[in-house]
């Protein structure tokens, strides 16, 4: 039997969706705005209120300051992983270079998977207000090549958002999962997938065994530093140095220019892959020496569009092949390539796309969607996992190992290891009378231990004094099907065991998970405040709005004593605005029962003049129906000697000469 819903969510660098399965089928579940796609934008205001999605976005230009977007490029990210990033985004990044990007608005620092957080909190309350139910289980993607500490933040962000996140799932994996259901075929696909922040190639076998269709990921590869916000980057410096060279003032130097920019920058980006050519026209975009104002109009061509991208178009080679590689395939053997992420709708990178594959790639899926479908395909497996006839095995993107003698990295799960996976190995002390050995995990496929990500450490005491090489501490890795590894050493001799879960990998501490849960959860119940009061406002200022109307329209049937307590209750309430909910909805009672007395009053009086006009005489009415005259002299008096013919036909038929 099925449970509760579980939503899957596609948490986008630039865009995010949501989709839930129901009706035998996943579907995107519109936001309030009426969208399919969230932008991933909070917007920090003055007066201390948060706006998600579309209302932040179109604020930025004005905020830009406090206007936080493309925040997954950070998750799990330190300063010194992300240096060129920080530069691309206007609002303040703070930390040393080694600790976690933190994003500071006015007096307050978050996290990543903070702002990420109040993303997700968004779209779970529309999701319930088009359920019209709670939603507490999601199913929530990231790009396949995701270290484990961006994994985690990501988690992360979902527990501070108020959700259990069941499974993290690599995003082509998740495409792969939509296109399987409308494809009931075997075969070897190709996931290219471009989007704003990242970019993700994955090769999967899709078969049948049975009843039940099996989805293996044979590798994946990708790039967590390209995406379409550096497509927009470039052309932003291009037409930045273009103004610079015509009127010596450089825009990037001016944040509100700066965002006019980059917004209208976006725009033509997108207007280029169905036109070869666009205009940038932003009136009023700066002041001369001489204080009179500075248009920005120009044209870019799509044929200088991709001179500009070429650079990074280059990069989308490397992994393709090192994934065909790892998959031990051949371009000829992958039956079709499918296009996920917005930028893939650009011409050049789908050229690029067939020309590594050496086949068209497939456009029969909606690229911002497909990833989010896929996802609640997952959260429909999870919530009802008898009747499920799809099963998908994935793979670890990056190798796994640790720290042993001269700094080497002694690997034990290689990349593109299908998961869950265990895997065990011994090691010994590298000096005489060794009693504890420091267990370094890293991921990475460098040689030399520190030039990996380091995800965590522990220490394991207890080692009987022995001569180097003799002691045997068996390590052990678990990664679980979220791609959460479990590290553990055990001495052999004593069995002593120390492990370590890397869960805190993204440098947040479970304590500071549940303080900015706790603190999201109180900022939502501020939130919900301002709402009320909000609405509370909107109310009264409506009823006296449509008071006044009443008085306008009505004034000859209401007595001056009555119009003039209706005024005094209207004046009360508008007096009221600015005053505490309560003020508001006492003022908003007592103008309603000075309404109700009036409109009472009117229609006991109109009761009472049509009982007057009832109590007469009526003259009898007759009606004629289709008659003819004939033979009949026609005076004031009654008509005599008539004849009526022609009286059948069609009911509810008239004759075009009975129209006068």
């Amino acid at each position: 039997m099925a449970g509760k819903k579980i939503i899957g969510i596609d948490l986008g660098t630039t865009n995010s969706v949501v989709a839930v399965y129901e009706g035998g089928e996943p579907a995107v579940i519109a936001n309030t705005q009426g969208s399919r796609l969230t932008p991933s934008v909070v917007g920090f205001q003055n007066d201390g209120t948060r706006v998600v999605g579309r209302l932040a976005k179109n604020q930025a230009v004005q905020n830009p300051k406090n206007t936080v977007f493309s925040i997954k490029r950070f998750m799990g990210r330190r300063h010194n992983e992300v240096a060129e990033q920080e530069k691309m985004v206007p609002y303040e990044v703070v930390g040393s270079p080694d600790d976690p990007v933190k994003v500071k608005i006015n007096e307050n620092e978050y996290t990543a998977p903070e702002i990420s957080a109040m993303v997700l909190r968004f779209i779970k309350e529309y999701c319930e207000e088009y359920l019209g139910e709670a939603v507490s289980d999601a199913v929530i993607t990231v790009p396949a090549y995701f270290n484990d500490a961006q994994r985690q933040a990501t988690k992360d962000a979902g527990v501070i958002a108020g959700l259990n996140v069941r499974r993290i799932v690599n995003e082509p994996t998740a495409a792969a999962l939509s296109y399987g259901l409308t494809n009931k075929k075997d075969g070897i696909i190709a996931v290219f997938d471009l989007g704003g922040g990242t970019f993700d190639v994955s090769i999967l076998e899709i078969s049948q065994e049975g009843e039940e269709q099996v989805f293996e990921v044979r590798a994946t590869n990708g790039d967590t530093r390209l995406g379409g916000d550096d497509f927009d980057e470039l052309l932003i410096h291009h037409v930045a140095d273009e103004f610079q060279q015509q009127h010596d003032i450089d825009l990037r130097k001016d944040l509100m220019a700066l965002q006019r920019l980059k917004e209208a920058c976006e725009k033509a980006k997108c207007e280029l892959s169905s036109t070869v050519s666009t205009s940038i026209n932003l009136p009023f975009i700066s002041q001369g020496a001489d204080k009179n104002a500075i248009h920005l109009n120009t044209n870019v061509t799509r044929a200088k569009f991709e001179q500009l991208l070429d650079p990074m178009l280059r990069r989308l080679f490397e992994p393709c092949r090192q994934c065909l590689k790892d998959a031990d395939m051949k371009p000829e053997q992958i039956a079709e390539v499918i296009l996920v992420g917005g930028s893939t709708r650009i011409p050049k990178i789908q050229e690029v796309c067939e020309e590594i594959f050496r086949k068209k790639p497939s456009k029969q899926l909606n690229p911002d969607e497909v990833v989010a479908l896929g996802a609640a395909v997952q959260g429909h497996i999870l919530a009802d996992p008898q009747n499920a006839s799809i099963t998908f095995l994935d793979v670890t993107p990056l190798s796994l190992g640790i720290e042993v003698e001269g700094g080497l990295m002694a690997v034990l799960i290689d990349r593109n290891t299908t998961i869950p996976c265990q895997r065990k190995e011994a090691f010994t002390t590298a000096s005489d009378s060794q009693t504890m050995v420091d267990v370094c995990v890293y991921q990475g496929e460098r040689k030399i231990a520190k030039d990996n990500r380091k995800l965590g450490n522990f220490r394991l005491d207890g080692i009987p004094p022995a001569r180097r090489g003799i002691p045997q501490i068996e390590v052990s890795f678990d990664i679980d099907a979220n791609g959460i590894l479990d590290v553990a050493a055990k001495d052999l001799a004593t069995a002593n065991r120390q492990h370590i879960t890397v869960e805190s990998s993204s440098g947040i501490s479970k304590q500071e998970i549940q303080n900015m849960k706790d603190e999201a959860e109180k900022h939502a119940s501020d939130d919900d405040s301002r709402k009320v009061a909000i609405e509370v406002r909107n109310d009264a200022e409506q009823l006296a709005y449509r008071a006044e109307d009443m008085l306008r329209d009505n004034g000859d049937k209401i007595t001056s004593e009555q119009k003039q307590s209706a005024e005094k209750a209207i004046a009360e309430l508008r007096s009221k605005f600015d005053k505490e909910v309560s003020d508001i909805q006492a003022a908003h009672r007592d103008l309603e029962k000075v309404l109700s007395e009036i409109a009472s009053s009117m229609y006991a009086k109109a009761q009472a003049a049509h009982e007057t006009e009832t109590e007469a005489p009526e003259p009898e009415e007759v009606e004629v129906v289709d008659v003819e005259v004939v033979d009949a002299e026609v005076t004031d008096a009654e008509v005599i000697d008539a004849e009526v013919i022609d009286v059948e036909g069609d009911e509810g038929e008239a004759e075009p000469d009975s129209q006068n």
